[in-house]
Parts: structure tokens; sequence; C-alpha cells
């Protein structure tokens, strides 16, 4: 996946958000695994095989079909994959280690943060017999504004204190122009469905769904409190301002180019865009002193914003801020508040027949907001030094055949090319954990008190963000924790990052040969270093800054290959009738067509001179194809497909597989494929 700098969400509002890549979450286990090896899978399974379809007609059924029909989906998942079976792996050994550093008596401060996190969060006594109590206090708070210029004032209050999508999101990011430069981001926000387009679309399931989610609303008014008709009728008004506010979004596929989120003005003009709020007030809440300019990078949101704040009801402003106040409260809250907010986002939109055991929801809050504590103890006991040593040597090698694929291309001119190089060089390899933890001293744990360790962490994260304003940017820190089964690059970072939680087997796995090993874990690395040359991370330079580096005939040259890839993806269907939005998974696309041929060019490097035996019927450049096309192997609910096909960057696993054989000649060879047959694609597209 491609990291974006964007300015993150608030963590409590990320509970129920898809995972932006490959993995949702695992299913139940009967007791934690406390510290066992981590279970062994051959990376590649013959098991999971369907031979009965041919390897050039389908060939993601044939490698992955026994696979699907041994796997079926969990009812606590809106799908499962050979990602969320590590995951659930690496859970199930995080849930061990949770349960012994909640209960041990000698513990080091991190054993003693993540412990006591785990206890809370599991003492579900505790927190039934609170109800909403924690809660109460800030409810009150908004029932009290009583004028337009207490509920304007108070909003940077919410987004310092509280959780909740208060119409508009706001944080430090990177300068996209100077990513040396930490600066102040105002991002489009305030809406409770996944997508602007569940607002807009006239379709009878989009009309459904968007009934639902005002019976949602209403629900979670009336358990705080409100009449049934008090309910209805502020869902009624909550759901009238979140539209408006949808109508003025980007679309995905327009905030794909960079460009149009880069607005930077001086603050006293984007005061004359939203009279409504004193941004100097509002800075000076955060903790953001002296700010002159920011970067606003949707103009046209922030003026539908105004007007909603302008000539909404106070009582129906009010509202809406009491209703997202309690929908990013409602899993930290008593049953009945987390029951509703699970079914509706994860039933209704996904499928889920069923919650998740407490301990996974456990594992996966001190995941969410300790990673970096918690991560500690991963590593210290799954990732070893030669694994760090052999990942690093892999990258190195894949990044070698990219430098040859750049110096050998005949559509890229040698100016294009030299910056081309230069951006390559400068990337930067993360592998396993960062090189130096967070600190967690100065955030307060309670075993007894649950809401209290979120709401706590909640500001600790805060604090930690806008804290970074003024101060050089730190190009050590990563997105994601060392447990996660996922990895990414961040354009302005410029840096690739594999967490150790994604090295495990099977994706990878060190006691087999390397024809499944570089197929998989060796295409995932050359996903991310391609993301950094795909049609988002092309756009910026070596340094990480939004330059463009290309000639006029060269980004020509670009557009007319990934339209090739376009074109050919738009011609899947994802569920229904609905087809894959390629001007949006465009980016995934071309990473991971490019990351193929870059691991399969490593691995005919890395085994040069060597006799490659065929293994269980398969020759050597089989088992690289099928070792990459197992990592995909998946099984989908249709209502998460949908949410998917609205959202994901990301093509569904079929077209991931088929879509990138079909234009490789080096698979195509390796199974026999002829002209005419499905794994065929005429004509053959090539970015990379």
């Amino acid at each position: 996946m491609i990291k974006l700098p964007r300015v993150a969400a608030p963590v409590l509002a990320l509970v129920f958000a898809a995972s932006v890549c490959l993995a949702q979450q695992p299913a139940p286990q009967s007791a934690p695994q406390p510290l066992q090896a981590m279970p062994y899978t051959p990376s590649l399974d013959l098991a999971s095989l369907d031979r009965s379809v041919g390897p050039c007609v389908n060939f993601y059924k044939y490698a992955c079909g026994g696979w699907q029909k041994r796997n079926p989906i969990p009812s606590d998942q809106a799908g499962w994959d050979v990602y969320s079976k590590l995951a659930n792996e690496n859970q199930q050994f995080l849930w061990g280690i949770l349960e012994q550093d909640a209960k041990a008596k000698d513990r080091t401060p991190v054993q003693q943060k993540v412990g006591d996190y785990f206890a809370a969060c599991m003492n579900t006594s505790a927190i039934n017999a609170a109800g909403d109590k924690p809660i109460q206090p800030a409810l009150a708070r908004i029932d009290a504004l009583a004028t337009r210029p207490e509920l304007f004032a108070a909003i940077g209050t919410l987004h310092r204190d509280d959780p909740g999508n208060f119409f508009f999101r706001s944080g430090t990011t990177q300068d996209a122009v100077d990513s040396s430069t930490v600066i102040v981001e105002l991002d489009a926000g305030g809406l409770g469905l996944p997508d602007r387009d569940y607002y807009l679309k006239s379709d009878a399931r989009s009309v459904k769904l968007r009934e639902q989610y005002a019976a949602y609303i209403a629900q979670l008014l009336a358990l705080s409190g409100e009449t049934s008709a008090q309910a209805g009728a502020d869902a009624a008004s909550i759901l009238h301002i979140e539209t408006a506010l949808a109508k003025a979004s980007l679309t995905r596929v327009q905030e794909r180019d960079p460009h149009n989120l880069y607005h930077m003005m001086p603050v006293a003009e984007v005061e004359k865009l939203t009279p409504a709020i004193d941004w100097s007030a509002y800075l000076a809440e955060q903790g953001a002193h002296d700010v002159t300019r920011l970067n606003v990078s949707q103009p046209a949101f922030l003026k539908a914003m105004q007007s909603e704040l302008a000539t909404e009801d106070v009582a129906a402003l009010r509202a809406y801020l009491r209703f997202h106040l309690l929908s990013a409260s409602a899993p930290y809250l008593a049953h009945p508040f987390e029951q509703a907010n699970f079914d509706f986002y994860s039933t209704t939109l996904r499928g889920v027949p069923a919650m998740p055991p407490r301990w996974k929801t456990c594992t996966r809050a001190v995941d969410r907001n300790l990673g970096e504590a918690l991560g500690q103890e991963f590593v210290a006991r799954t990732f070893s030094a030669d694994m760090k040593a052999r990942t690093q040597l892999m990258t190195e090698q894949i990044e070698t055949a990219m430098q040859q694929e750049i110096e050998n291309l005949g559509w890229m001119s040698p100016a294009t090319k030299a910056e081309a190089l230069r951006k390559l060089h400068a990337i930067r390899n993360k592998i396993g954990y960062p090189d130096h933890w967070r600190d967690y001293t100065a955030l307060e744990v309670t075993p007894g008190d649950y809401f209290g360790d979120v709401d706590r962490a909640y500001r600790f994260e805060q604090a930690y963000e806008w804290n970074k304003l003024g101060k050089p940017v730190n190009r050590d820190e990563w997105g994601m924790t060392p447990p996660t089964v996922d990895a990414y690059f961040d354009p302005q970072m410029n840096d690739i990052n594999f967490p150790a939680g994604v090295l495990q087997p099977p994706l990878y796995d060190p006691r087999l040969d390397d024809a499944p090993n570089y197929g998989n874990t060796g295409a995932t690395i050359g996903h991310e270093l391609t993301h950094a040359f795909d049609d988002e991370g092309r756009q910026f330079d070596s340094k990480g800054d939004l330059r463009d580096w290309w000639t006029p005939e060269d980004a020509k040259g670009f557009e007319k290959r990934i339209n090739c890839v376009r074109d050919q993806y738009a011609g899947f269907t994802i569920v229904d009738d609905i087809h894959i939005n390629s001007r949006l998974t465009s980016g995934e696309d071309v990473a991971d067509l490019g990351g193929t041929l870059l691991a399969y060019i490593a691995w005919k490097h890395q085994t040069a001179g060597e006799h490659l035996p065929d293994v269980d019927g398969f020759t050597p450049d089989q088992r690289f194809f099928v070792g990459m096309a197992q990592w995909a192997c998946s099984n989908e609910r249709a209502q998460n497909e949908r949410v998917q096909a609205a959202t994901d960057p990301h093509s569904p696993p079929v077209a991931r597989i088929n879509g990138v054989v079909s234009n490789l000649p080096e698979f195509q060879k390796a199974f026999g494929c002829k002209a005419g047959q499905p794994m065929v694609h005429t004509p053959a597209c090539k970015v990379w």
C-alpha cells in the first residue's frame, strides 16, 4: 500500500475501519499461546491448489481454489485470507504475552502499561456497570451549548479532548512541497458512513442503507437518554448535515492526486473562508501557537461546512456533536452501546454475523494504542537478527532489479531516468521494527478504568502529534506497529516499511527454498518499492517533496502505459454488477505488476548458476508464481466487497493475481500458456 501523509483520524474513530491493504482480522482461539514458537505452515501449500482449473484459464482459482473450500469465513469476520490467518497467529501469540503481563508481579514499565491496559479492557463487568457514565460529562457540555458562538468555540475543545469525527479533521503533517517541515493541515471529515458516495447514490440498496444508518443514529441517541421521537428527528437532521458535507468532499479518485489536496493559506484567509471558527483560538487550544499558515486540503469542503454551521439550527448542530461523540465512544462503553456500534458498522455494512471474542478486541486495543510498547514484546520473541538481515538482502536485490529496469527503459529520457535513479537510491528500508521505541512514560494506564485508559491514550496521541510542530521531521518514525501483517511505502518519507508481523511463515519462511519466498515476500517488497513510481508516488522526488521531475514526453509515456492497466482492470467484476474503479486502484495494480516482475528478476539473479530441481512436480519458475499467488487466497462476504469497491484502493484478490500473471511472459512460459487463453492478456501491459 502507499501511505500518503494525511491528517490521521482520531484513534477512537479507527475501530471499524477496514484494513487499507490486505488483512482482515482473525478467527477465535480457545486459549492464548503464551511463549510458544510461531506455528509453521509451508509457504507453497499444495492442498490449496485446485487442479481441476487450468493455470492458464484462471490462475487465481488454480492456486487458491482448494484454500477457499477449506477456509470458510469465521462468524466474526467480514473476510478471511492468508494474511488474516497469519494475523490470527500473531494475535494469539500477543494474547499470551498480555495475559502474562497482566498477572505478573515483577514487570518492566512496558509490561505494566500493556498488561494493565489489557486487563482493563477484559474487565467487562466494570465496563458494563459504568454504563454511559464515562461520557456523561462530555455530553453535558454539549447539551449546555445554547448559542451558535458557544457551539463553534466548543469544537476546538472536542477535537482536543474527545473522540469523534466533528465536522473536519486537523493535525500536523509533512509539508507536501517541503518534506523536511511539519505543518498544520485541515482536512475534510464529519461523516459517519464510509465514503461520500454513500450519501449521494439513489439506487435501492443505498437508500436502504441510509435508512439503516439513520436508525443507528437514533438508537445511540435513545440509549443516551433521548426520547424515541426526539432521537428520530435528530437522526434526520444529522443525516442532512452529513449529506451536505459529503456533497462538498472530494471523491477518492480525486484525492489520489496530491495537488488536489495542497492549498497553503494564511490563517487570516482560512478565517475568511470559515468565519464561524476562530482559527487562532482553535489552534492555540490544540497547542499550536504562533501558526501563521496552514494547508487546507479541501477549500470547497470548508465553505460547505461554514454554510452548515451558519444556517443549521443550533439544536441540530448540537445533536450532530452528541451523536459523533457517542458513536466514537460506543465500542468502549457498556455492552448495549458496543453492540449497537457493531451491529451497524460490522453486521449491516460488512455482513459480519458475530462480535469477536473479548480477548481479540482487547489485544487489538493494546496494539492500536500502545503499539510500540507491545511491539517490543512481540519482536523480542519472534524476529531474529538473521531474519532482518535476510529481508534486507532481498530488498537490496529487488532495488538492484529496479535500477536495471529504469536504466533499460526505452520510453524514458536520460534526464528523467537520472531523477528516478536518484529517488531509488535515496529510499530507506525500514524492516521489522523502529530503531528507537516510543516512550509511553507519560501515559497513565489503570487496570480498572478502561474508558479512562482509552481517553488518556487518545489525548496522549493527540498531544504527541501536535507536539511535532516546529520540530524536525522524525524520519525514523513508523506508521504501523511491529506485529502488523501489512507493509507500506511513504512517499514523503521516501521509505518502505515491513513490520516484523508480515515477515513470518507462511508469507516468509527461511526454511523453504527461494522460489516461493521471492514469489511471496519478494513480490510484496517489489510492490512497495514500485509505489515510489506509481501514479501518486512518482509525483514526489528523492527528498519526498511534491515536485514534477518528469519531462512532458515521459509523463505522457507513463500515462499511456498505466492506462493499459486501467483499461484491463476496469473489466473485472467485484460483486453484483460492480466493476473495479481502476482510477482508484491503478496505483496498487501497477505496484502488483511491477513488484512481481522485480521479485522475479531478483530471484533469478539470486539463484543464477544454481541447478534448481523440480519439487512436488513443479518447476522452480512455477513454484515462484504459485508462491506469489497464494498470499492472496481469500473469501469475502458480498457486503464487504461492496464497501471495498467504494473505498479500497486495492483490487480484489482474483484481479491482483490474474491481472498480474496475464501480463507476464515469464508466467506464460512457465505454465505453457498460449495466445487466446485467459491468462494471456493482449496487449500485455508493462509500466516498469
